[in-house]
């Protein structure tokens, strides 16, 4: 069964892959679940074991790109040394913006996609990956002895915040660039920490 599984977790992610290539590069409107199992090199009976549709694929593809986000954030998170909880809130905005703006493909696909709705989905659907992630953010808030009101809304606010501010910085460079950006965009992120959270003494 081991192997089974294997099997096809391999061939969902060629499939997801695939697509991402494909809706990158030549459309999501454009691209036919024709194009996506033959460039994959699979039947299309493959593809309907996996996804409804095209639109069901896209749905998936976003909640596992977002996914891997989070999961790479979070090894870079583990192997950083960082003073305090704001600083790592500062560390993993660096990291997705830094993705993007070295993988815009990435960016555009996800464009304002990359919101609490696709973090939520990514974790819902048993992705250990953004769990993980998920788990290190609660359990940075007990190791700094921070108090917080409301874990999960002060996640979906910086989560909402960074993604919707950032797209046309980075696409456009609209109003300002990115570089330009930045520390207005860490000042405002340590407001909404404050906002949320009160340190307790050790």
């Amino acid at each position: 069964m081991g192997k089974v599984e294997d099997n096809k977790k391999l061939k969902m992610n060629i499939l997801l892959q695939t697509a991402f290539d494909l809706f990158t590069g030549k459309g999501f409107a454009k691209t036919t679940v024709s194009d996506i199992v033959n460039q994959a090199g699979l039947a299309k009976g493959t593809f309907y074991l996996y996804f409804k549709d095209k639109y069901d694929l896209r749905d998936k593809l976003i909640a596992f790109k977002a996914s891997q986000l989070f999961d790479d954030a979070h090894k870079a998170l583990d192997a950083a040394v960082i003073p305090d909880f704001e600083e790592e809130i500062l560390f993993v905005t660096d990291y997705i913006i830094e993705r993007f703006q070295n993988q815009q493909g990435l960016m555009k696909f996800l464009s304002k996609n990359l919101s609490w709705g696709v973090f939520q989905d990514a974790v819902g659907t048993g992705s250990l990956v953004s769990q993980k992630f998920y788990n290190h953010y609660l359990d940075s808030l007990q190791r700094y002895h921070v108090e917080c009101s409301s874990p999960k809304l002060l996640l979906f606010t910086l989560i909402e915040f960074i993604s919707s501010t950032s797209y046309n910085c980075i696409l456009h460079n609209e109003p300002v660039s990115m570089e330009e950006y930045m520390p207005y965009m860490h000042a405002a992120l340590r407001q909404i920490c404050k906002v949320y959270i009160t340190e307790t003494p050790v």
